[in-house]
């Protein structure tokens, strides 16, 4: 991709982040706490249909869509939870193109530790993303996406480079609010898709 096109795309990327955390940011807590409510149940039904041994999740910052009450309710179903730990990870085994990808740790719902960048992190040992291919669901965040599958994430990178590690048709859930659903997002060629997008009022089953 020439120079100038990247730049392109990164700065249209960045935009687009401002503009949703903005809008984020802006909403009042009864208006998140309903939402939440709105896509936790939708979720949960999902799950029960499905019966996962495993999912891979993450902590919600304030402003995310919300994921606390779906952990606890896993951790007490006795499904294995697996979390980020948002660190680099040294061994070149588990290093990839663009930099390292995240470890993560099981979770069976003991208390979260110290945050790293807003979001509490595990405490149990971190594992190599090989750990993933235990994964049945993985849940994730992002701050938009598209009908067909496209996902903006918040510019780490780290979902993009985990994901390489997941079984290759494992489901990928995106949780979104309504007006983060749109026609198109900037991509470049290494932003993975996702399977499904959830926000307070739909169920999208991307096109794939």
């Amino acid at each position: 991709m020439p120079v100038d096109e990247d730049y392109a795309i990164r700065h249209a990327k960045a935009k687009v982040r401002a503009k949703v955390l903005d809008a984020r940011r802006a909403l009042p807590p009864e208006t998140l706490a309903e939402r939440d409510v709105a896509r936790y149940q939708r979720i949960s039904r999902r799950l029960q249909a499905l019966q996962p041994r495993c999912v891979a999740l993450y902590v919600s910052r304030d402003e995310e869509p919300g994921t606390l009450d779906l952990l606890w309710d896993l951790a007490e179903a006795g499904v294995e939870v697996l979390l980020p730990v948002l660190k680099t990870l040294a061994p070149p085994t588990v290093q990839a193109k663009g930099g390292g990808v995240p470890a993560w740790a099981r979770w069976h719902g003991e208390e979260l530790g110290k945050p790293v960048l807003g979001i509490p992190q595990p405490t149990s040992a971190p594992e190599t993303p090989e750990i993933l291919r235990l994964a049945d669901v993985i849940v994730l965040p992002g701050i938009a996406g598209t009908t067909d599958g496209a996902r903006l994430g918040l510019g780490g990178g780290w979902y993009d480079r985990a994901l390489t590690f997941a079984r290759p048709h494992t489901p990928r859930w995106l949780l979104l609010n309504d007006s983060e659903v749109m026609t198109e997002v900037p991509i470049e060629p290494h932003d993975l898709k996702v399977t499904h997008i959830i926000t307070e009022s739909r169920w999208i089953d991307c096109i794939q």
